[in-house]
């Protein structure tokens, strides 16, 4: 017999840049990757909600996000720990 097994959820790292809503944190993430074409590394930044519910994070802390099922709208991930405070 073979079991389910949950699927390994996606894990990201970014810094906190908004805490104004409750229960609710906008997390910027820096990713790098090579241009196609000329190989150059090009950064790039993308924000996504993350639902806080132990109000741990405010803004420039670094944070580990997990993602998880529909929360509402726009929050598919979860605080899972704060890694570094802002000063």
């Amino acid at each position: 017999m073979s079991e389910l097994t949950r699927t390994s959820r996606k894990v990201r790292t970014g810094v906190v840049v908004s805490d104004n809503r409750e229960n609710t944190v906008t997390i910027a993430i820096e990713l790098q990757y090579p241009h196609p074409k000329y190989g150059k590394i090009v950064k790039k930044t993308r924000k996504l909600h993350a639902h806080d519910d132990k109000f741990d994070s405010k803004i420039g802390d670094t944070v580990k996000i997990i993602e998880t099922k529909p929360i509402s709208k726009t929050k598919r991930w979860r605080v899972a720990e704060v890694i570094e405070r802002a000063r």
